[in-house]
């Protein structure tokens, strides 16, 4: 299934359709996008688009969608989870995962603005895939990890380069959530929609110059190895989110970082492509 927040409401997307969860199944699921991540629900969910008339539903209009995911109860990111970027920061690749939070303020939606404090030089982009929970997770194994998963998205980990390296600690969770520097979308896709959800080729694009390109058979920790990892000592519920990692080519290691008014371009095959504007304020 494709899964979207289109203007506030969990719609399902048939044959570029939207079809209203709510409407169409007269009431008994909630407009609420927040049900999209429940696998709890998948099952009615499918029902509905089993039987669902394309035509009888407005065609989706892209430019509507918010975060599939608007209100996840916790969010992590993986750091250095690529090679190419383990080598371009610098430092020897991880034996094991390296997380920290992204607070749920941070997440906006595929085509939302990224703002940039006034007076901030070193915001920088991350082209990342997002798993998203879905039922209760604990104790993991690498042969279920999947199923424990409501699906995948597109996402960003914009990042304060300045705050995330500010002496004398390191401040990676408060420099990778302010408002907006967790773009995510447009869809939230099931696994069982992809060729191969352990394979799925990544681009970042800012301002129209590649910046990014790899695939995500290439991380240091698969989806996975991650799912388990994660639930050795914390629990997950549905709509937890977690940033995968990204690769090689972020701004800080081109000396590009975003400025007001550049568009950063995320696409994963089998998602889609968001657009963020970037502005300054």
């Amino acid at each position: 299934m494709r899964l979207a927040n289109l203007d506030g409401r969990a719609v399902i997307v048939v044959d570029g359709h939207a079809v209203d969860v709510e409407r169409a199944s007269a009431g008994r699921l909630s407009s609420d996008p927040m049900v999209l991540s429940d696998l709890a629900h998948h099952d009615a969910l499918r029902a509905v688009a089993a039987v669902a008339d394309p035509s009888a539903w407005p065609a989706l209009d892209e430019s509507k969608l918010g975060a599939p995911v608007p209100r996840p109860p916790k969010g992590y990111g993986v750091g250095l989870n690529y090679k190419q970027h383990a080598i371009e920061s610098g430092r020897e690749l991880p034996t094991e995962p390296h997380l920290f939070a992204k607070t749920e303020n941070c997440v906006c939606g595929p085509f939302d603005e990224i703002v940039i404090p006034q007076g901030l030089t070193e915001i920088d982009y991350e082209t990342e895939l997002v798993i998203v929970f879905g039922r209760t997770c604990k104790g993991a194994t690498r042969e279920n990890a999947w199923s424990f998963l409501a699906g995948v998205t597109c996402g960003q980990d914009i990042s304060d380069r300045g705050e995330q390296f500010r002496p004398p600690l390191k401040q990676f969770t408060i420099a990778k959530s302010y408002d907006t520097f967790g773009p995510t979308g447009p869809y939230l896709v099931t696994a069982d929609e992809l060729a191969d959800p352990d394979a799925l080729s990544l681009t970042g694009v800012v301002s129209g110059e590649v910046m990014q390109e790899a695939n995500t058979n290439d991380l240091i920790f698969d989806v996975p190895a991650l799912v388990v990892w994660l639930s050795r000592y914390i629990t997950f519920q549905p709509g937890d989110l977690v940033w995968t990692g990204t690769p090689g080519g972020v701004g800080e290691a081109r000396g590009r970082f975003l400025r007001d008014g550049d568009v950063v371009e995320t696409t994963i095959e089998g998602i889609g492509t968001m657009r963020n504007p970037v502005v300054e304020r």
